[in-house]
């Protein structure tokens, strides 16, 4: 593994501060925080720059809510002026923890998303006779900071860049963590070790997909397995034998254990290929996707609350759902909705 050295300066660099400025603000120009960092940009800018500098930049509080669907999940936000750090960070560090990710993780990555990865799965699903899916039980709250810290590490070497990647890590906010035992813990071990990213940083979504980097190449390179899809903490694992996946689920235990990470026992399943199953939002076969019934539900209650709406912000509102509907077979439906 090739380690990274002496970033730091690009990092915080005037011109860096700026480009994560815009990225920070993209969708959210209208926003009370923005207006005022952008009001002062410059003044801002180079304030942050002699912070970052100088090792005195602290993080701010986090504003957090909760969101019900699909699953209930706590979500943080920072503030903007921290969020354009998070920018500046990733800027830099992203394209090098990006060279050493294998072609089939689909989280986070440009040229990739969700609809790639719904696509990789169903031609997948034609070359082999069963599936195993899996996810991670309560994956973003159980990160072990010590264990990400190490990983980073191992890929940047420069004492500044550590610097602030530990100081975005240490300071999220506190986590709804599972209290979970590996092999050997002792008693307090759960609680002595720091867990968690905030579900809604930029950092958090690159430093956790970069957490599970070595668990692709595990099973690229160690269970040699040729069909394979990852979208967060979402795998499935394809092969003509069911005995060759249950050996393989074993196996991945294991490994996740090093990671202080466990399965999610309701989001494990081994089925033939030839079933529908969800994947991403989508029902998908060998030969086509459907959308799943409590989404269409969802949508044309959608439809109702916007039938007074103005006709921008209705268009607007459900461009979102006909994009993703688009790549499923939803023609016919599509039409009867008219969108």
């Amino acid at each position: 593994m090739k380690t990274c050295r002496n970033i730091y300066e690009e990092i915080v660099s005037f011109e860096n501060l700026l480009s994560a400025a815009g990225k920070a603000s993209r969708c959210k120009r209208q926003t009370k925080g923005v207006l005022d960092f952008f009001y002062h940009l410059e003044d801002e800018l180079w304030a942050l720059h002699a912070e970052l500098k100088e090792k005195t930049w602290k993080p701010g509080a986090y504003n957090t809510f909760y969101i019900y669907k699909p699953k209930h999940r706590m979500i943080s936000a920072a503030p903007f002026r921290d969020r354009v750090v998070h920018h500046a960070l990733i800027n830099r560090i992203g394209p090098v923890m990006e060279r050493s990710m294998i072609h089939d993780s689909y989280a986070n990555r440009k040229g990739k998303g969700t609809h790639k990865a719904i696509k990789r799965y169903q031609q997948y699903l034609r070359r082999f006779q069963y599936v195993l899916k899996c996810d991670i039980r309560k994956f973003f709250p159980s990160i072990d900071h010590d264990i990400l810290k190490v990983l980073l590490y191992r890929k940047f070497a420069c004492p500044e860049t550590r610097w602030l990647i530990a100081t975005v890590i240490d300071n999220g906010n506190a986590q709804e963590s599972p209290l979970d035992y590996f092999p050997g813990d002792m008693l307090f071990t759960p609680f002595e070790r720091t867990k968690g990213l905030p579900i809604g940083n930029l950092t958090s979504q690159f430093f956790a997909n970069y957490f599970l980097n070595g668990f692709d190449h595990f099973v690229k390179e160690t269970l040699h397995c040729k069909g394979y899809v990852r979208y967060v903490d979402d795998f499935v694992l394809f092969s003509n034998s069911k005995e060759e996946l249950r050996q393989w689920e074993k196996e991945i235990e294991a490994f996740l254990e090093i990671l202080r990470l466990k399965l999610n026992p309701e989001g494990t399943a081994l089925y033939p290929s030839s079933e529908g199953r969800p994947f991403l939002g989508q029902i998908v076969f060998p030969s086509h996707r459907l959308l799943p019934s409590a989404n269409v539900r969802a949508f044309k209650k959608k439809l109702t609350a916007l039938e007074t709406a103005p006709i921008e912000k209705r268009q607007s509102s459900i461009a979102g759902w006909t994009g993703h509907a688009r790549q499923a077979d939803t023609r016919r439906l599509r039409e009867v909705l008219g969108v």
